[in-house]
């Protein structure tokens, strides 16, 4: 009978003792409420492709039981999946494990914080926070603690408006030349022999004449008459003889032009140069020349700077001196008729009509200039694909095609063209533009070091996006500052910038549905319901999926009025 009293009693005190357990443990998800746990943001927000939470609360006093093991998992539920943060351990003072403690008396505040990657179908969702609790063998699972719900990912509505950058032509409409014709005079004279005037130099100029008045583009600018003499005998003498010899040169030039009853025309151009002793010229045929002692003659030239004591020390070397008399000094004896000339390129009217017409005629930089000339994409295409084709052709064709199909919407094309004209040559366009393909391919990493290389201005604010779709605000701002776009808007609307958004919107002249959707949301941060209501009409009626996107965006949550499409 003791016996039977003895089983009764411990079966009772044991199974005292498991309730008590079970009591501590339930006692704690009764209770879980008591936690106040809150997380912020609330909703929460997508930034850099991440979802944080920071999760802060407090265990109440007397709460936390002693021997209990508490195992909590933040998971953002939403449809067709759930994604879980990390789990955090709490236990009790004396429970085995590794977990942070909570005294049972005093109770303790907690904070957590973690991130995930983001999905869009984690937008229409909730945040709860699980519980699972131990205590010895017993266990349980805490009803599920609401702590958020839904997902702002206003950072998506970012615009790929990368900035191209198109290659600059080398083209020069005027160009300058000239041309020559040389009459040759005997030993100190500046008459004009007849052989000198059916030199093949002087019928050419006759012939260039002839073809000026023909055509308009070929404009005379200045005639000059660059007259020497030999550098022999008396310097005065030399240099009265040049400006004779100029003079002759003149009336050869307006006999010619009497013909053609132009002289008139050009007299004002014309302009007498005399040299007088042509030293320059002497040491250059020297140069050229196979005489006996040259090398001494030009060791003179580079010594003596007197000219008349230089005449006397090659007149002393007096065989070489009959060589220079004979085979230097007569080309030096001269007058040059040196016409300069503008020859005017084609008009960008021209340009224009030729491109479209018969491409072929044109220079690889007429082309390119051809090209900058119209706005029609599909012309510009064609123009850049047959400058492509000239010989004397560079990267900057490619670059520019590339330009065209980005522009075109045509972004496989466009990424061969950028390629291309990248590997052709590095410049700060087409580091820029290889960017930019790279970006919308999803390479971040390998977009910002291409637009690193480039010192483009453009460059800056492409960077600006990749800072935007990062969460790094601040640096986007600084990069696409100088521009006024839709994106400079959004990145400053996420760096809590109302009235800069706004600013921003409203210089852009942007008129897009998505536009007057983001004044929508600026209006709805900056608390004016009307400017909610009327952007949103006029967003939905431009792009009716609109409606749906707003009727799901957290951005509107408290202006539900506003969404009666």
């Amino acid at each position: 009978m003791k016996k039977n009293n003895f089983y009764v009693y411990f079966v009772a005190v044991l199974a005292s003792l498991v309730l008590a357990a079970c009591a501590n443990l339930g006692k704690m998800e009764k209770h879980i409420k008591d936690l106040s746990a809150q997380a912020t943001p609330n909703p929460l927000e997508v930034h850099g492709d991440s979802v944080a939470i920071n999760i802060s609360g407090k265990f109440p006093e007397k709460y936390f039981a002693k021997k209990v093991v508490a195992e909590a998992t933040p998971v953002l539920v939403y449809q067709g999946g759930e994604t879980k943060y990390k789990t955090k351990t709490y236990q009790g003072e004396k429970a085995a494990g590794n977990g942070e403690v909570v005294p049972y008396k005093t109770g303790k505040s907690f904070s957590y914080s973690d991130k995930i990657g983001y999905q869009p179908a984690m937008e229409t969702s909730k945040l709860e926070l699980r519980i699972h609790g131990t205590q010895g063998t017993k266990s349980a699972d805490f009803d599920p603690i609401p702590v958020s719900d839904g997902i702002i990912a206003t950072p998506y509505l970012l615009k790929s408006d990368d900035k191209a950058v198109s290659s600059k032509d080398n083209f020069v409409r005027v160009l300058p030349f000239s041309t020559e014709a040389v009459i040759n005079f005997d030993y100190n004279s500046s008459k004009v022999k007849p052989a000198e005037l059916k030199q093949k130099d002087i019928a050419e100029l006759d012939t260039f004449f002839t073809k000026v008045a023909a055509n308009p583009k070929m404009v005379i600018k200045s005639i000059e008459f660059q007259a020497y003499a030999s550098p022999e005998g008396e310097i005065f003498l030399n240099d009265n003889l040049a400006s004779e010899r100029a003079d002759a040169g003149k009336k050869v030039l307006i006999d010619l032009l009497k013909k053609s009853k132009s002289n008139t025309q050009y007299e004002p151009m014309m302009k007498l140069v005399p040299k007088g002793e042509d030293w320059n010229g002497f040491r250059e045929e020297m140069t050229k020349s196979n005489i006996t002692d040259r090398d001494i003659i030009i060791r003179i030239l580079e010594k003596t700077s007197d000219l008349n004591s230089r005449e006397k020390e090659i007149k002393n070397i007096s065989k070489t001196y009959l060589e220079i008399q004979n085979q230097i000094f007569p080309a030096l004896r001269r007058c040059i008729i040196r016409v300069n000339y503008d020859l005017e390129g084609y008009s960008d009217a021209e340009l224009k009509t030729i491109a479209s017409t018969t491409p072929d005629k044109l220079k690889y930089e007429e082309l390119l200039k051809a090209g900058s000339l119209t706005e029609d994409l599909g012309q510009q295409a064609s123009i850049y694909s047959a400058a492509e084709k000239k010989a004397e052709g560079d990267y900057r064709a490619a670059n520019n095609l590339g330009v065209v199909y980005y522009q075109q919407n045509k972004i496989k094309d466009a990424e061969t063209q950028f390629k291309k004209a990248y590997e052709m040559k590095k410049t700060p366009e087409t580091s820029n533009n290889i960017g930019i393909v790279t970006r919308l391919k999803g390479d971040r990493k390998g977009a910002t070091a291409y637009f690193n290389e480039s010192s483009a201005p453009e460059a800056k604010y492409n960077k600006g996006l990749i800072n935007v779709q990062n969460g790094d605000y601040t640096s986007a701002i600084s990069n696409m500052s100088g521009y006024k776009t839709f994106n400079t808007a959004l990145a400053k609307l996420l760096n809590k910038d109302n009235a800069g958004a706004k600013g921003d919107m409203d210089a852009s002249n942007d008129s897009s549905a998505l536009a007057d959707y983001l004044k929508a949301v600026i209006a709805a941060r900056s608390n004016d319901s009307a400017a909610v209501a009327s952007n949103l009409k006029s967003a939905v009626k431009k792009d009716g999926s609109l409606a749906e996107k707003a009727k799901k965006d957290l951005e509107f949550r408290n202006f539900k009025d506003a969404l009666n499409f």
